[in-house]
């Protein structure tokens, strides 16, 4: 079994690869980092191949796919993303276009590219990698939230037509609340909760991948959010949501 991961080099991304080694599989790992990937490789052993690519550039992302189309892929797993905090008009434009190009255009591509290609062989998992800010509006968080929206309702339409068709083929969106890698480092702010282990959070999300199931939503809190949210006027959310953020900027 073979599995390809983006943003490989740390966080979720490096805990899904290490899970996946200690079980056997063999691994294509890619992110922007290339000592890192080295060192995965060398850790990893002869099995694993790594690809340097950066995301946010098109072109990068074809080439990964070109890489990996006849390599018999089994798994695909989206973990590549990243966040920008701030004011919407006061975020850098050009910054938050290649957050969206790496959150959304990268995972749209690699998702159809590799779907068509499982769907070919009636088997295969896809692994996305989204967040429980998917499942709400993120004032100061605004364009990394309607990211991880994207990435839920993309995964679940897809979900859907599987499912009609009887395919063998199975996608789990993973939606973690805080967990502890780099992510508010790159954003810029601090956690406010108490996060979560990245290597809990790699280890659940691959059981419900390898169970069928569509969610995958570790932790008690982080549950009770995605689910408390629905009943929760959008407005008061909305407002909600802005002073968690607020309260997790760094001075």
């Amino acid at each position: 079994m073979k599995a390809l991961v983006t943003g490989a080099t740390s966080g979720i991304g490096k805990c899904i690869a290490e899970n996946l080694h200690r079980h056997g599989w063999k691994l294509i790992l890619t992110g922007r980092n290339e000592n890192v990937l080295k060192k995965l490789q060398k850790d990893f052993g002869k099995d694993t191949e790594i690809i340097v690519a950066e995301l946010s550039d098109r072109k990068d992302v074809f080439r990964v796919y070109d890489f990996c189309k006849d390599r018999n892929i089994d798994l695909l797993v989206n973990n590549a993303g990243y966040g920008i905090f701030g004011k919407f008009d006061c975020t850098d434009l050009d910054d938050e276009l290649a957050m969206i190009d790496v959150n959304i255009t990268a995972l749209h591509i690699l998702t159809k590219l590799f779907l068509r290609d499982f769907k070919k062989r009636d088997r295969g998992y896809i692994l996305n990698v989204a967040s429980v800010a998917g499942f709400m509006t993120g004032p100061l968080l605004s364009s990394y939230y309607a990211s991880k929206n994207y990435v839920i309702r993309l995964s679940s339409a897809i979900y859907e037509e599987l499912r009609r068709e009887h395919s063998n083929v199975k996608i789990t969106v993973l939606c973690p609340g805080p967990v502890n890698t780099n992510f508010n480092n790159r954003a810029g702010v601090s956690f406010s909760v108490k996060p979560v282990s990245p290597e809990y959070v790699a280890d659940y999300a691959l059981k419900r991948l390898f169970q069928g199931k569509f969610f995958a939503v570790p932790s008690l809190t982080t549950k009770c959010c995605a689910i408390g949210q629905r009943f929760i006027p959008e407005r008061l959310l909305s407002a909600i949501t802005y002073n968690v953020q607020k309260a997790k900027k760094k001075d």
